[in-house]
Parts: C-alpha cells; structure tokens; sequence
C-alpha cells in the first residue's frame, strides 16, 4: 500500500507567503492546507489528520503563542514556528510552550523543507522510542510515553517540552561532548544558528530539575569552550 504523503498545515495571514509555501512544499511531495488565522486552523485540525503545523506567531486574534499552547495540550502534532521575532527569549518561549523547532522570516523555503523533513523524522523515530517506555540513569526514571521524570526518592519531577527534549539527546548519546550547535540541532532541530544563551538557559533549568549544583555539576558537566557532556554513571535507554 503507497504511503500517504505528510499533510502540512501551514498557519498565517499572508496569502502570498502561504500559496509560494502550498506550490513550493508540494514539489516536494506534501500535501500542504492553508489557515489564515486561529479559527481556520482549528477548523482545519477538526476536519482531517494533520502530521506537521508550521505556525506563525503573528496572527490576527489569537496569535501563534497562544495557539501552539493551545495545539499543544491535547495533541502531539509537531510544531515548527515561523516569526519575524529575533530575540531569544521568544525562541525560548515558544520552544517551551512545545513547538518542536523554530524559523525567523525572512526565511529560504529549502531550509524549510529540510526542517519539516528533520522534525518528522525526529517525531517518527520519537514514536519508535515510546515502544521502550523508560529510561534510567543514577536512580532517576524518565517514562517517555508520559514525558514524566521520576526522582531516585520517587519525587516526580515536571519538565517542559524543551527540557525533555534536551534530556532525551542527551540520555540518547551519554559521555558524548555535544557542541551547543549540536543540542540546538538534536534537541531542537536548529542546525543553522547556534543561540547559545537559549541552550545555556535550558541547561541550567534542566540541571536545577536534576538537582546537579551548578557550582559543581556531576550529571550535566560544562567543557569550557566545548559544550557540554551527560555524565551519568549508569545510563539505561
């Protein structure tokens, strides 16, 4: 049986970027429909499977932010986000509320198509992985399929989108030395930019959830000038 093409759906109220983005994503063999707003793409949601959203962040009404946030709650649907935006901090913000990677405008449509083509392969092999539900390291439990870290004194433990994410690049190559180039591409799928003070921020939250003393981290240690290495004793994936 020939496999469905991935339906993309594609959130924002510039016609002319929308139908260049429609005509350009089909040449490569996806089915993309168009929203203008929150209401039309919550109608589209309702009325077929969606397999990517790629969400802009301003929209009239309800505005990208709030809309992923709201995508987010009931549905694993990945989420790449588009805004003209540049700060780091709205990248953080919206990578947190749960999208799965993150596109300023001006953006080249080829870039586009290998970020859609990255995160569903990242959200394919995310599904393989839920088949081996829990991983272990040093008496913490991390049960993917719930996204829910459980503490060795059986504390459970929140984390964010973005924090699971990152834990999960780095439980999946323990003792490796990642770049901040490299956890952007891994955790996030960024493999352009290197925004280094958004992956030092979810580090150091990451290690605040892990109880690892930022003084003298034992779980996540720094290398100066090198990134950063999952030190773990015993790791279980």
């Amino acid at each position: 049986m020939t496999k469905a093409p991935p339906r993309i759906l594609v959130v924002d109220d510039d016609a002319e970027i929308t139908t260049l983005l429609r005509d350009y994503l089909a040449r490569f063999g996806f089915d993309v429909q168009l929203a203008g707003d929150g209401e039309a793409m919550r109608a589209q949601l309702a009325a077929r499977p969606i397999d990517l959203l790629v969400l802009d962040i301003m929209l009239p009404g309800t505005d990208g932010l709030a809309l992923a946030r709201e995508v987010r709650a009931g549905s694993r649907i990945p989420i790449i986000m588009l805004t003209a935006r540049g700060h780091p901090y709205d990248r953080v913000l919206g990578l947190e509320l749960g999208a799965d990677d993150y596109m300023a405008k001006p953006f080249e449509p080829r870039e586009l198509v290998a970020r859609i083509q990255n995160v569903l392969r990242r959200a394919e092999a995310s599904a393989v992985a839920q088949g081996r539900d829990v991983a272990s390291f040093d008496g913490w439990q991390l049960y993917r399929q719930e996204r829910r870290l459980v503490s060795p004194q059986g504390v459970v433990v929140p984390l964010s989108n973005a924090e699971y994410r990152l834990l999960s690049t780095f439980l999946a190559m323990p003792h490796r030395l990642f770049s901040r180039d490299q956890l952007m591409e891994q955790a996030r799928g960024r493999s352009m930019e290197a925004f280094e003070r958004s992956i030092d921020l979810l580090v150091s939250r990451l290690r605040q959830k892990l109880a690892d003393d930022p003084r003298a981290p034992t779980i996540i240690k720094t290398v100066r000038g090198g990134g950063y290495i999952f030190n773990a004793r015993s790791v279980q994936a």
